[in-house]
C-alpha cells in the first residue's frame, strides 16, 4: 500500500462531498487544457482524486487513465463515471512511479506536486511517460510570498494537524523552486498562471523537450 493511501481513503468522503474551492477559476483551468488536448490524445491524470477533472476533460480526448493512491477516491471516480455513462476513462490505483509506461500525448498533476515528498522523483517519472513535445499539466500549492493567514498556518497549524494524522506531508514550495524542479527534470515551461486573489496555487504548462 502506498504512503498515504489510508489517508486519503479516509478522508474520500469528505473530499467528495466538498465544493471546489473556486470553481470559476477551476474552470478556467479546463478551458486552459481543452486547448491544448486533442481529440485523438491518451492522457495520464497522476492524483486524480474522485475523477472530476478526468471527467470533464473526457470527451475533449480518446482516452484517459485517471490514477490516484487511494483506492477509496478511485471508487468515487468510477461510480461518478458510470453515473455519467462515460466509457473512456480508465481508473487505477497508482503513484507516479508505477502508472502506466505510457509514453502520453498529455500528462496531468493539478493539487498534487506539493503533497510528493519525492517530487523531483515524481518529476523524472512524469517526463519519462510523457511523449517528446507532450505536455505537462501541474497545478501546486506554493508558498505566498508574504506572510499572511496562510502562510502563519502552514508554519504553525499544519505540523500540528499532522501529528495527529490530520493532515498529510505538504512541500513549502516557492513559486521559483517548482519551476526550476520542473526545468530539470526535462520540460520547457510554456506558461506559468497564478491562481486569483489569496489562492496560493501556480498553474505550470510545460513541454516535454524533444
Amino acid at each position: 500500500m502506498y504512503k498515504s493511501a489510508k489517508f486519503w481513503d479516509r478522508a474520500a468522503d469528505k473530499y467528495a462531498a466538498s465544493p471546489i474551492r473556486n470553481q470559476d477559476a477551476y474552470e478556467a483551468t479546463l478551458d486552459k487544457m481543452r486547448l491544448l488536448l486533442s481529440p485523438d490524445d491518451t492522457v495520464l491524470e497522476l492524483g486524480c482524486g474522485t475523477g472530476t477533472t478526468a471527467l470533464a476533460l473526457a470527451a475533449s480526448v480518446q482516452h484517459i487513465i485517471a490514477t490516484d493512491v487511494s483506492n477509496a477516491m478511485l471508487d468515487k471516480g468510477r461510480e461518478k463515471a458510470q453515473a455519467a455513462g462515460t466509457t473512456n476513462v480508465d481508473f487505477r490505483q497508482s503513484d507516479a512511479a508505477d502508472a502506466p509506461a505510457g509514453p502520453f500525448d498529455a500528462v496531468l498533476a493539478l493539487n498534487l506536486l506539493h503533497l510528493i515528498e519525492d517530487m523531483d522523483g515524481a518529476l523524472a517519472e512524469i517526463a519519462k511517460r510523457t511523449k517528446p513535445g507532450g505536455v505537462f499539466v501541474s497545478k501546486t500549492f506554493c508558498m505566498p510570498e508574504h506572510r499572511n493567514m496562510i502562510w502563519w498556518f502552514i508554519q504553525l497549524g499544519l505540523p500540528i494537524m499532522q501529528a495527529i494524522g490530520k493532515a498529510p506531508y505538504f512541500a513549502k514550495l516557492a513559486t521559483s523552486d517548482l519551476d526550476a524542479a520542473i526545468t530539470k527534470s526535462g520540460f520547457n515551461i510554456v506558461e506559468t498562471i497564478n491562481a486569483p486573489g489569496k489562492d496560493p496555487r501556480r498553474t505550470v504548462i510545460a513541454r516535454r523537450a524533444d
